[in-house]
């Protein structure tokens, strides 16, 4: 068997087991997050300009004081207990095995590690971190919420709160990888066709990095029908999981992949009728994770294609609010652009399956473009 061979078979089983051990882990998410109601008391009222949302609280008003938030719970504890489960495997429990046997030897020069472990400094490390780091910020705001303290619209962390910790772990990323992994230039794809150029960008790339962390976070507003969510990362992480595979990055293709296989378990339990919601815990969370992933790979230039779906969301609110402003009318019914199609009559369900049909063509065309370099 080929290391090729190997590092596929690593990916798709530690992706199935990961979903697997969630999907059975969901129940007892649920029944936990039912028990201490980890719903919103009231339903949002007012849009984020203040007025008041008639159409988002006619469509909404029973759901969001009904099915409990926090499922993103379920996703991110999953890719960190599989994480560090394998490391723990693969490193740590072996050497204390060895040691014991009074040998003296590291594990981590051993076959069973380098074929097992994937839990690498260069190509891990970092998207874990923003990954929890992210999903904590998150967790508070939803706790915060649930308890109506807060400033933000409906409770919750005020926006230029997070706006300020999602900027932080940005800051916190753009420094680690200018300073200590040396990054310095961007790829940028199709110019000098196929295999695009790299522009070299020096000090720019912490400010770039803070910027990109913040424009994914504003994606986040795809988060507001059952299913919706879950399936656009799906095919933002799938689409990363090739990018990194096909540049020899097999440690960081199977977390992409890990995170896949958790969120198709949020799936099984958040397609209509939902059971739980996502929650700012998990978006936030995949948001930060998904950018790191995206310099680490190189990608950032199409990072906007293969995110689309989350482009096109938070897109509308910036149209609706700048068209507000300037013709004193709505553009759309209800923003984020979902909820504008919910308003024209198509149900639930359709809106949600036909948002991912659309966001799997704009990850595949993301991941062609990228890939010509």
């Amino acid at each position: 068997m080929t290391l090729f061979t190997y590092n596929i078979i690593r990916m798709l089983a530690f992706t199935a087991i990961t979903s697997i051990a969630a999907f059975f882990a969901a129940p007892f998410l649920i029944g936990f997050l039912n028990r201490v109601k980890f719903w919103k008391k009231n339903a949002r009222r007012k849009a984020i300009t203040g007025e008041d949302a008639v159409v988002f609280h006619s469509l909404h008003k029973d759901r969001e004081t009904t099915v409990p938030r926090g499922g993103g719970l379920l996703v991110w504890g999953s890719v960190l207990t599989m994480t560090l489960l394998v490391w723990l495997i693969a490193d740590r429990i072996p050497g204390q095995l060895w040691q014991n046997l009074g040998l003296n030897y590291q594990p981590s020069e051993q076959w069973w590690f380098v074929l097992l472990n994937f839990f690498t400094r260069e190509e891990v490390w970092l998207p874990l971190f923003a990954l929890v780091a992210g999903a904590l910020v998150g967790l508070a705001d939803d706790i915060i919420t649930i308890c109506g303290g807060g400033k933000y619209i409906g409770g919750g962390i005020s926006f230029w709160q997070r706006m300020a910790v999602v900027a932080l772990i940005g800051l916190v990323g753009g420094w680690w990888f200018y300073n200590k992994l040396e990054y310095d230039t961007m790829h940028i794809p199709l110019l000098n066709f196929p295999d695009g150029i790299n522009v070299f960008i020096g000090a720019l790339y912490i400010p770039l990095f803070i910027g990109v962390m913040l424009a994914s976070w504003a994606g986040g507003v795809v988060d507001g029908l059952d299913g919706l969510a879950g399936g656009a990362f799906v095919s933002i992480f799938a689409a990363f999981a090739l990018i990194a595979f096909s540049q020899g990055k097999a440690d960081l293709a199977t977390f992409c992949a890990i995170i896949c296989g958790a969120l198709f378990a949020f799936l099984w339990f958040n397609i209509p009728p939902a059971k739980f919601y996502m929650g700012e815990t998990g978006v936030l969370g995949l948001t930060c994770a998904m950018t790191v992933v995206a310099f680490l790979t190189d990608s950032v230039m199409v990072l906007p294609i293969i995110a689309g779906l989350l482009v096109m969301e938070a897109g509308s609110v910036i149209i609706q609010l700048a068209h507000k402003k300037a013709f004193k009318r709505k553009l759309w019914l209800s923003t984020p652009i979902h909820h504008h199609f919910e308003a024209l009559g198509w149900p639930a369900h359709q809106v949600t399956m036909r948002f991912w049909l659309l966001g799997v063509i704009f990850a595949a065309t993301g991941v062609a473009i990228r890939l010509m370099g």
